[in-house]
């Protein structure tokens, strides 16, 4: 039995627990607001928000509800767009801004981009036009243009809104504390140990394998609190198997590590897609393209097992989606060293935003007066696996930063790599981009090319 609130209903259902919420909202509720549209994540008119109890407040995130299992449902608050309609019929200040502007355009998308911006106005983030534009990165309609719903979040912006006003959201939202409370405490576990199949935010899983993975017997472990920890010590930075990209923007640890932060994860997917992709997940759907692969990868990242294996990342992947670990065998810990003093992840894509990569590339250096002492460097979309570059990380140690030295270790990197022509591009331009991209890291990090 999995047990949440569904807006302001209580629900108890004993569907399958891979059962996506948008099937679950849309055909056992009838609340169609909630629109299908590319079911992969991609267009944003199934978002919905979800509200976790986390400590004495609820966290709203949200999240695309076509990839989102009913397990994950367990225990939260679930918001649709007819959740936050008020009951006098009137608009709340979100869809009155859309109207206002001219935003809604055909209508089918601005479902999601008023749950969107709806969130918006409830979380902790900065506050200002970029941070509300930001919010709608995975709402990607654009039928009649885009400076009208620009001007839709600027007025949202503008405004200062608090829950119990009424006017983002009706007045109900204030017992959900209570009731998630109650309900945390009834709440059964949904993790089936002896199943091999364990999902995450099923953010790739729910695209390659929608209807398989609705009746798959499958450990959920997106809430899983033990997986979903970020820590540190002198040395290392240790994080659970569940943290999401989120997880990691909203650190302390690792906005005080990596300057470059947003910048850097702002070219991952989408707000909602952040919210729900996993660390583990990523390195385990081992696409040779995946950004957080090689992200952890150019940090020379360990994976440790529950079987208490380690392993360095760049030791899991044997071929095209072969990894070294057994059917017993998960991932339940990331570590890295803490040792760099500089870092940079660059990523070119036939979209900026919310699109997979046609090369991505990192770097992470330790440099004294110049020389690099130690050098990690990874590369995606140019081999059948994601790849650490050892022989250019060899290569650039014990090096002066110089132009002679970047092309030097550039004419390593074209060694070590094979990319094949594919619809992200052709070889030839993969691997003229692996170069410039290579490049581009010490033009960000030292201002030589």
């Amino acid at each position: 039995m999995i047990k949440f609130i569904l807006n302001n209903q209580s629900i108890e259902t004993n569907l399958p627990k891979g059962t996506t919420v948008l099937d679950f909202v849309r055909y056992h509720k009838n609340l169609k607001g909630t629109k299908i549209g590319c079911r992969e994540g991609d267009c944003g008119a199934c978002t919905i928000m979800v509200g976790e109890l986390t400590g004495d407040a609820v966290k709203y995130r949200t999240m695309t509800s076509c990839l989102m299992p009913l397990a994950n449902a367990e225990g939260k608050h679930i918001v649709t767009v007819e959740g936050i309609n008020p009951e006098n019929n009137e608009l709340t200040a979100v869809q009155q801004a859309m109207v206002d502007e001219s935003g809604t355009q055909c209508g089918f998308c601005t479902v999601g981009f008023v749950m969107s911006l709806t969130n918006f106005c409830l979380d902790e983030s900065p506050k200002d036009k970029n941070s509300a534009i930001s919010a709608i990165d995975g709402n990607i309609c654009r039928c009649t243009g885009y400076k009208s719903i620009e001007r839709a979040c600027e007025k949202v912006n503008s405004g200062k809104w608090e829950v119990e006003s009424g006017k983002l959201v009706p007045n109900y939202f204030s017992d959900i504390r209570k009731r998630l409370t109650v309900l945390q405490n009834e709440q059964s576990k949904i993790k089936n140990q002896k199943s091999k199949i364990f999902v995450g935010g099923g953010t790739d899983l729910y695209v390659q394998k929608h209807e398989e993975m609705v009746y798959a017997e499958a450990n959920h472990v997106l809430f899983d609190d033990e997986l979903r920890t970020i820590t540190e010590t002198d040395e290392l930075v240790e994080l659970g198997a569940s943290v999401v990209v989120t997880d990691l923007l909203e650190s302390p640890i690792f906005n005080r590590l990596f300057p470059n932060l947003y910048r850097h994860l702002k070219l991952i997917s989408s707000t909602p897609i952040r919210n729900m992709a996993t660390l583990a997940g990523n390195f385990i759907n081992a696409s040779p393209i995946g950004d957080m692969t090689a992200y952890f990868l150019a940090l020379d990242a360990n994976i440790e097992f529950n079987t208490g294996r380690i392993l360095p990342l760049k030791d899991f992947y044997l071929g095209y989606k072969q990894m070294d670990r057994s059917e017993d065998e998960y991932i339940q810990k990331i570590r890295f060293q803490k040792g760099f003093t500089h870092f940079n992840f660059e990523k070119v894509c036939k979209r900026t935003y919310l699109d997979i990569a046609s090369v991505n590339t990192a770097i992470s250096l330790k440099v004294t007066d110049n020389e690099i002492e130690h050098a990690h460097v990874s590369c995606g979309g140019v081999f059948a696996t994601p790849l650490y570059l050892r022989k250019t990380s060899e290569f650039l140690q014990g090096k002066e930063i110089s132009e002679e030295t970047i092309a030097a270790a550039n004419e390593i990197l074209q060694s070590e790599i094979a990319p094949i022509s594919d619809v992200r591009g052709t070889a030839e331009y993969k691997r003229l981009l692996a170069k410039q991209l290579f490049k581009a890291h010490f033009v960000e990090l030292f201002g030589v090319g």
